[in-house]
């Protein structure tokens, strides 16, 4: 989807440059919904997020069209591709055709803030802007902010634990259970799992080192990805950032500094909501995990969990194919050792 209906999909080539004396390179430019990305030619590796309407020309009626961020100095992108600079300019078009004009509201006056505030308040309620923010967000931007959330939360649980072996079997069980792109253990403070946004979930030491078999560590990923089946953690991410947050990433591509600092230890202290015991059988079944090593685990007397021990989906029969095999788990246990 792109900010206008006639175009599915709209990418094009230009020269971009970090800042006026920064050296001129060739990226590909793809026309989103409310931003512009700016990404690498050949790796693609996103390097900038430039928000559409804020977008300033600098030489108008000039080719080739030369674009800013913002009216301020900083980065620039010459556009000489007809498409995409009537794309871009069919933007501020109708954002222009929108906005009020002298003698229209005559005996109005605002001043630019009030008008800014009126329009988030009155378009934009705090609870839609979060929603359209973490809606089109691109991948690689929820990569990023969720690779700046492990950050945060290492400064409270110790660094991820590593060994080449420990790190491959992670990368089995990311592919045996279809979740998340990538699991990482941490060696302090969490005891359970947490889902992060870019598709990472982070689990606990506990989980790889004090039970005796994979079904556990896959059965915490199972019910933290279902608890976040209709819960975006990047939607999450900023309602607990607030609008202002949500708002400079919306314009800027950017988080403002310091908008992360404290989300580490709100985690750890707010655990995901735990899913009806329906929903997680069959997430279980799915994904051709026992549940009863889980539930054991999550309650050793299996009274709060009787469900999922009772109606374990492959009570008394193997599942379809281990966790992990033997020498894989041993490996995973031993990732956090020094």
């Amino acid at each position: 989807m792109t900010a206008l209906s006639e175009y599915e999909r709209l990418e094009a080539s230009g020269l971009w440059r970090a800042s006026p004396e920064g050296q001129r390179q060739e990226v590909i430019l793809t026309f989103g919904d409310a931003t512009l990305v700016i990404a690498e030619s050949r790796s693609m590796k996103a390097l900038s997020h430039w928000s559409l309407p804020a977008m300033v020309r600098r030489n108008p009626g000039k080719r080739p069209a030369v674009y800013a961020p913002a009216p301020e100095p900083g980065e620039e992108l010459e556009l000489d591709d007809d498409t995409m600079i009537a794309a871009i300019e069919k933007v501020h078009a109708m954002i222009e055709a929108r906005r009020p004009h002298p003698g229209r509201l005559r005996g109005i006056l605002l001043s630019g803030s009030g008008l800014a505030a009126l329009a988030l308040a009155v378009f934009w309620l705090p609870g839609a802007l979060l929603d359209h923010t973490a809606r089109v967000a691109p991948p690689a931007k929820r990569t990023e902010i969720g690779a700046a959330v492990l950050q945060e939360l290492s400064t409270l649980t110790g660094a991820p634990c590593h060994s080449p072996a420990g790190d491959a079997a992670l990368n089995i069980l990311s592919r045996r259970l279809s979740g998340p792109r990538e699991i990482i253990v941490l060696p302090e403070a969490l005891e359970g799992a947490i889902q992060l946004p870019g598709q990472k979930m982070v689990v606990g030491r506990p989980l790889v080192e004090t039970v005796d078999t994979p079904e556990v560590i896959a059965g915490a990923i199972i019910a933290t990805t279902l608890a976040h089946s209709d819960r975006d953690p990047l939607r999450d991410l900023l309602d607990w950032a607030g609008v202002v947050a949500a708002f400079k990433l919306l314009t800027t591509g950017e988080l403002p500094e310091g908008a992360l600092k404290g989300y580490g230890a709100y985690l750890l202290q707010t655990p995901p909501p735990k899913p009806a015991t329906e929903p997680l059988l069959d997430a279980f079944r799915t994904a051709g995990v026992s549940s009863t090593p889980y539930a054991f685990a999550a309650d050793p007397s299996g009274e709060t969990v009787l469900g999922l021990i009772e109606a374990d989906p492959f009570k008394g029969a193997p599942a379809p194919s281990p966790v992990l095999a033997d020498a894989q788990w041993v490996a995973l246990q031993d990732i956090c050792a020094k």
